[in-house]
């Protein structure tokens, strides 16, 4: 791959820090923009050591700030979004502009630009809603459940829109479930291993049956650099790995690892408009550009945990009583 001046948005979340790390591992030069809300942290990337890097704090809806930083990048991957399903619920407003208005805000700055800059657009499955059997297509119909997915789809539809309508050299992933060191503790499989570690009843919604299909975050951050090299401009590209597992399987994998009892599992209110199954068929990916995910679920879960448990210092200040909540929708953000 040559070398390229990459800007990446939202970069010190979970995801986009993971992909930072790797990047930087074949790149010259690495911008990254993150306004710093509840789902960033600067110990995500601290100490990183890289004179490649450069962290800017700002807005991606400020259309000022990204035309700047856009000037001289050769890509721009959007990782920034507010994803908390939760929080969406309880307030979807923030959503709407961070998710909506801060992707429309890049894809001017691109198409002022009059430069040739590839956008590649972290989405997500939730954008196409559950499905009860087979698995979701890249053509399919958007059906979004939650203001959280609703967002990210409407993202979707106007990144497509600008690459008709201008030419801009734009792509959309829709990933499944992701996992790993550096995720929010408001999260499933972070808050189960946390409350576990603490003695704490596990919450889970409902039933315990909903079921998504669960990826390793290396394994999304390889796939998006290869879509990055050698995408479609155009393209909508799927990312899974065939881990779909329900909730409360998930939990109890988590505790058996943890040596813990499932009597700690505690069934509570589902949450409102709660999907009950995704599913991605991927084979496009596959085949266009031979990407397979490389890590076995046993083994990524398993170190998962470990990193979790190894690593309080990363997690003990973000996990207060509202962020391991058991029915965060509630709450007033």
């Amino acid at each position: 791959m040559k070398s390229l001046r990459i800007l990446v948005t939202g970069g010190l979340g979970f995801i986009g820090s993971n992909f930072i790390r790797k990047i930087l591992q074949v790149q010259d030069k690495v911008i990254n923009v993150d306004i710093l809300s509840y789902g960033s942290n600067p110990k995500n990337l601290e100490n990183i050591g890289d004179t490649n890097y450069q962290f800017v704090k700002g807005d991606i809806a400020d259309s000022i700030t990204i035309r700047k930083l856009i000037k001289d990048a050769d890509a721009v991957l959007n990782f920034a979004a507010e994803t908390h399903v939760d929080r969406s619920i309880a307030d979807p407003i923030p959503f709407f502009r961070t998710n909506v208005g801060g992707v429309i805000s890049i894809l001017e700055a691109i198409r002022k630009s009059g430069r040739n800059i590839r956008f590649v657009q972290i989405g997500t499955d939730e954008s196409y809603g559950d499905i009860a059997k087979g698995s979701f297509e890249e053509e399919d119909k958007l059906s979004p459940s939650s203001p959280y997915a609703a967002s990210k789809a409407s993202a979707d539809l106007f990144i497509l829109a600008y690459q008709r309508t201008y030419g801009l050299d734009a792509i959309v992933t829709r990933c499944t479930n992701n996992f790993g060191p550096y995720q929010f503790p408001e999260k499933l499989i972070p808050k189960v291993i946390i409350r576990a570690s603490m003695n704490l009843k596990v919450p889970i919604y409902g039933t315990g049956k909903n079921i998504r299909d669960w990826i390793y975050v290396q394994d999304h951050c390889d796939a998006i650099k290869l879509i990055l090299e050698k995408g479609r401009s155009g393209n909508v590209y799927n990312i899974s790995s065939g881990n779909e597992l329900d909730n409360v399987t998930i939990a109890k994998e988590i505790l058996s690892i943890m040596g813990k009892d499932n009597s700690l599992i505690e069934f509570v209110e589902d949450r409102p408009g709660h999907d009950v199954r995704y599913s991605l068929d991927s084979s496009k990916i596959f085949k266009e550009l031979n990407w397979k995910p490389k890590k076995n679920f046993e083994l990524a879960i398993k170190e998962t945990v470990d990193w979790y448990l190894s690593n309080e210092w990363w997690w003990r200040p973000l996990a207060d009583e509202r962020t391991l909540n058991p029915t965060p929708w509630k709450l007033k953000w």
